[in-house]
């Protein structure tokens, strides 16, 4: 496994968190008849791997999501693990009065928010309730939290960038949004510190995902931490989290959504299992190869990638899953490795030789490098190259 001590960051980035959301984002949109054994097991695995937030589902109504007809027994079922943070969607009232009673192991809402969907078509499809009565849930938001003594909150927009309903959306429409919601919270005396941006139907572009995030950092700089759900059906929601880690200052946290194998989706949104998140494994590679800590074993999550697979019943959409981390080590590949050609014998940087038994194998005389060598000795391979061809006379210009 590439650990964390091997890369030494190019840049001071700001804090990223992961939130694991397989069980509910990506479940919500799989089968509703895999048996809760199986979730639970999904589950414990996914708690062993060192992720520090997991979303174990959502406390909705099982008529419009079957899938998560079994929450209760998977929440009074599963194993927590000590230092792991569980939580739970719940969008009204009584979810939230179901979610109480699992509280804990479940974690309450760190601090309260507002909320708009941008697209006044997909929310009524996603929740049966217009833009104007979310809107009108504002205030309500406002006083509950007053009267409970929070003096921090946090704001929200969803289908921020496009809807397949509307078209695409301004960032002027997004700040005006934002906008009310500040200025909402700031006229009760509460500091809004974070915001939160959705885009359930992928229309994230990395441009205008970075233009957003530097527009609310240089309009209301006490805002801190930035989370962001950003699906993937057009291929491009790790390059625009990445783009955003890049628009941030160093001080700020950025919170990003994914799920194992990248499975998820929401119905209503038109794309179904096609939308999909950033595969947790393939974000937790990326970010270790920035030299920026997750605190995850990523051997641990490729093998879980696999059993979700199995749970689900169809391949998923992760690709470190499928050629393992950046080798380096004593994970440097055979230099006589035969030749790889299908995805099964690609599997042998975790099932071993056993991966490409029968293989081709062309190379009469063992392979040797002397900058192998020197690589397994703690050297650079660059320099070590250029050291050789200078000590043969080889010409550098």
């Amino acid at each position: 496994m590439t650990t964390e001590q091997d890369v030494t960051p190019a840049r001071t980035y700001a804090t990223v968190h992961i939130v694991e959301e397989g069980m509910r984002e990506g479940m919500q949109i799989e089968s509703a008849s895999i048996p809760v054994a199986d979730k639970i097991r999904l589950l414990n695995a996914l708690s062993e791997t060192g992720l520090e937030t997991i979303v174990v589902g959502s406390f909705v109504s099982p008529k419009w999501t079957p899938q998560m007809a079994d929450i209760d027994q998977i929440a009074a079922g599963f194993t927590p693990v000590d230092g792991v943070r569980y939580t739970a969607l719940a969008l009204n009232d009584r979810g939230r009065e179901r979610m109480a009673e699992y509280t804990p192991p479940l974690s309450p809402p760190e601090s309260p928010r507002t909320l708009v969907h941008l697209c006044d078509v997909f929310v009524r499809r996603n929740t049966n309730r217009t833009q104007a009565e979310e809107v009108d849930a504002w205030p309500g938001i406002v006083a509950r939290a007053v009267a409970e003594g929070h003096a921090t909150a946090g704001i929200g927009i969803n289908a921020a960038w496009g809807s397949n309903w509307l078209g695409r959306f301004d960032e002027s429409y997004r700040m005006e949004m934002l906008q009310r919601q500040v200025d909402l919270w700031h006229a009760a005396g509460v500091t809004v510190d974070r915001v939160w941006i959705g885009d359930p139907m992928a229309w994230n572009m990395p441009d205008q995902v970075a233009s957003q995030v530097r527009a609310i950092q240089d309009r209301w700089p006490e805002i801190t931490t930035f989370h962001l759900h950003l699906h993937d059906a057009r291929g491009t929601a790790l390059v625009s989290a990445y783009e955003a880690l890049l628009a941030l200052a160093p001080e700020r946290t950025l919170i990003l959504d994914s799920s194992i194998g990248g499975m998820g989706g929401c119905p209503y949104g038109g794309h179904g299992r096609m939308t999909r998140l950033i595969p947790t494994e393939d974000l937790v590679d990326f970010l270790t190869e920035l030299g920026i800590p997750t605190g995850v074993d990523l051997d641990k999550l490729i093998e879980v990638s696999y059993l979700a697979e199995e749970v689900v019943g169809h391949p998923l959409w992760g690709h470190v899953s499928r050629v393992g981390a950046r080798p380096r080590g004593d994970r440097l590949f055979p230099m006589d490795l035969p030749f790889i050609e299908t995805e099964e014998q690609a599997q042998h940087f975790r099932l071993g030789p056993a991966a490409y038994v029968g293989a081709l194998s062309p190379w009469s005389t063992p392979i040797t490098s002397p900058v192998r060598d020197a690589v397994e000795r703690g050297e650079e391979p660059g320099q070590v190259s250029l050291r050789m061809l200078d000590s043969r006379g080889s010409a550098t210009t």
